[in-house]
């Protein structure tokens, strides 16, 4: 593995193809300091409906002194309507339940249940759960391995969910090291993914990115080089990686780094100078391009916060 200036072009090849309860109007805070960085996963999902309408699911996982939360937004790109849900961490004791809302002409049920679910560091859960949702008697999203139980709620629900995970974003935690998982395509296998960089021990940090075990990326002279790009291959599909470290060595406060990997939707609807991107922003990008694109790819985004 050899170092490399900020823009480099080159590929690393580090895998095969494999197959392996109410509504409100507000959304998650959103903070810029270390101290108030919030433990949250987003995930966006696009879908398209057997009448051509095009939904743009946004999703939030959230973990606070209060519990795990939930929060959910719908947007329509039809007819410039959305949707909103979310079960607030301090009501989370009724872990299973339903909601009908309307949203223009359609109408959209939530149908949940996280008493048995299981979760490890990050608050999105692992197993023993099930979240869907459903457009007019059409089964538009299913998360979880719960799917029997979900078709017994829904009895009247026809058709399979046709949703694709379009991206991700989380917020992650360390002092030297950054873990998550992720899918860089549909049917493909999960990825361990870990970004190491020690910016207090040392004159010289140096920013290394694993994925599976393997080293991917390195970055010598972090302080010079705090932002770039890298290409490498991730189950045969080209992934870009993108880094902006600023804030780590020059921001007036410690803020987060930030990490994407992204396949094929234009990086600069996602990337910004250092700061992580708000939902509402990322829906509106997508929207714009659900009705033009026949596959949007796949995006991870990453804010890594030092634990003081």
């Amino acid at each position: 593995m050899r170092d490399f200036s900020c823009f480099g072009e080159n590929g690393v090849q580090i895998a095969d193809a494999s197959s392996s309860s109410g509504a409100t109007l507000t959304s998650p805070s959103h903070t810029t300091t270390n101290k108030n960085a919030q433990n949250l996963v987003t995930c966006v999902y696009q879908c398209k409906l057997h009448n051509s309408s095009c939904f743009i699911i946004t999703i939030t996982w959230t973990k606070t002194l209060m519990g795990q939360g939930l929060y959910v937004e719908i947007d329509d790109s039809s007819n410039q309507s959305h949707c909103k849900l979310e079960i607030k961490p301090m009501l989370f004791i009724k872990k299973r339940g339903y909601k009908a809302l309307e949203m223009g002409s359609n109408s959209i049920n939530f149908f949940w249940d996280l008493s048995s679910a299981k979760f490890g560091s990050s608050p999105e859960p692992i197993e023993s759960f099930y979240f869907a949702i459903s457009c007019d008697q059409e089964l538009i999203l299913l998360l979880g391995d719960m799917e029997k139980e979900v078709y017994k709620k829904m009895s009247k629900v026809s058709g399979s969910p046709n949703a694709v995970f379009v991206l991700k974003k989380e917020h992650v935690f360390g002092k030297k090291v950054y873990a998550t998982t992720a899918q860089f395509c549909g049917k493909g296998q999960v990825h361990d993914v870990l970004i190491e960089c020690d910016t207090n021990s040392t004159n010289d940090p140096c920013l290394v990115i694993r994925i599976d075990g393997k080293i991917v990326l390195q970055v010598k002279r972090l302080q010079w080089k705090f932002r770039g790009n890298y290409t490498i291959l991730v189950d045969g599909l080209p992934v870009e990686v993108y880094w902006d470290v600023h804030s780590w060595f020059f921001g007036k406060f410690i803020g987060s780094g930030v990490f994407l990997f992204q396949t094929c939707l234009s990086a600069e609807k996602l990337w910004g100078s250092g700061s992580c991107h708000s939902e509402t922003s990322w829906s509106g990008s997508l929207i714009k391009d659900c009705g033009q694109s026949q596959g949007l790819g796949f995006s991870l985004v990453l804010c890594a916060w030092k634990n003081e």
